[in-house]
């Protein structure tokens, strides 16, 4: 099919929900893709940070189509192999107890909210189920993780949205005090503010609101669904920062491409869930369990060296370019924010590098990079001689 066969059938077919920039892309290689007309694109969004590995990885292929050919579903009826292997990885690597697994970052940070709630009934019974989450955060598109989403564009059309939650301001203690009362059960923080414009919150602030949680007997819930797995240079960014979360939610990048995600909780939450609490139909799924298993192993300590080694890169180079429309960058590994100077727009940037053969993202204000976590030195260079090129 031609690119306007395809925009013909989606512009008749299709919920308009996206604004979808003018590309078809019908395959990929590493950190390269091409669309239906054969043109190439370097990838520096990795499906927004879920194509962990690249595109056609090929132990990722062997892993998936080997699970296919045994059994692509049971459902959690019953046990199969590949999600407890993955759990064991998970908590092995963690510290963490045991896991429930989903299939989104919004169902992942959905059961770590429930979890949250029912750990503190269990506990104190009911009227103590808010959620303090910060400013300018993001946690899903469901009517719940939208309302622990702090921000107020994104609190409209659906009313009524779920109540429990209050906001405090990132990095400042006393806002998060302000937010507190009796009715409070947990904190819910992203340690890189993603969709937000890809913000690292400050170690300090981190390290006292966890000590408030544990002095007020609350929750620390960490949204890892963009940070995690890699991404930011440890399996998950929480091992960088000096604290002990309770509860640590994953999607995106754990399947190297398919639609897998879950809640994984420390010792003091494991047992919060029983049969029937909470459920999902396909959580667990063996194909996309399989995968996780591959990209696990994958993810050794080398290959996360490389990830904040490539960041450093990619940050250093960019700033070194002096482009008129860009400023600083901030991030951690290959989670990347660039400022974009007053008199541009992100959105035009990013359709401009689009166009040029340079696959590129947004967040708040600023653009953004998330590229697979294999990318190739020489991959960063062709896609950076792009945007040097494009944005002079």
């Amino acid at each position: 099919m031609t690119f306007e066969d395809i925009k013909n059938l989606d512009e008749q077919y299709v919920m308009h929900s996206y604004g979808r920039f003018p590309v078809a892309l019908d395959h990929g290689k590493g950190a390269t893709v091409w669309d239906v007309d054969g043109r190439e694109y370097i990838d520096f969004t990795a499906g927004i940070g879920v194509t962990s590995l690249g595109h056609a990885d090929q132990g990722w292929l062997e892993a998936v189509t080997g699970q296919a050919a045994k059994l692509a579903h049971i459902s959690n009826l019953f046990y199969t192999e590949p999600y407890a292997k993955v759990a064991q990885k998970l908590c092995a690597r963690t510290g963490m107890a045991n896991v429930m697994f989903g299939n989104s970052g919004a169902e992942a940070n959905e059961a770590m909210i429930k979890l949250a709630r029912k750990w503190s009934f269990d506990r104190y019974g009911k009227g103590r189920g808010t959620i303090i989450t910060l400013h300018n955060s993001f946690h899903g598109r469901t009517v719940t993780t939208l309302a622990a989403t702090g921000q107020d564009k994104f609190h409209n059309y659906f009313f009524p949205f779920t109540e429990g939650f209050r906001y405090a301001q990132a990095n400042d203690l006393a806002s998060l005090e302000a937010a507190s009362g009796d009715d409070v059960c947990a904190v819910m923080v992203e340690l890189v503010q993603g969709e937000g414009g890809v913000l690292p919150l400050d170690r300090e602030f981190l390290r006292k609101a966890a000590d408030l949680c544990v002095k007020r007997d609350w929750l620390l819930l960490v949204d890892e669904v963009q940070t995690g797995v890699g991404r930011t240079g440890s399996l998950f960014a929480f091992q960088q920062y000096d604290i002990e979360p309770d509860a640590v939610s994953f999607a995106k990048g754990i399947a190297g491409g398919l639609p897998f995600g879950g809640v994984m909780a420390n010792e003091k939450c494991r047992e919060v869930f029983t049969p029937g609490t909470h459920g999902t139909t396909f959580g667990g799924n063996p194909i996309a369990a399989a995968a996780a298993c591959y990209v696990l192993d994958r993810l050794d300590s080398d290959l996360l060296a490389q990830v904040k080694e490539k960041g450093d890169y990619l940050r250093t180079q960019i700033e070194e370019m002096g482009l008129p429309c860009l400023g600083r960058t901030r991030g951690m590994g290959l989670m990347i924010g660039i400022e974009v100077k007053e008199g541009w727009t992100n959105r035009d940037l990013a359709a401009k590098l689009i166009d040029a053969g340079l696959l590129v993202l947004t967040a708040g204000p600023g653009l953004r990079l998330l590229p697979p976590l294999t990318i190739t030195r020489e991959e960063m260079d062709r896609g950076l001689n792009i945007l040097k090129e494009t944005l002079s």
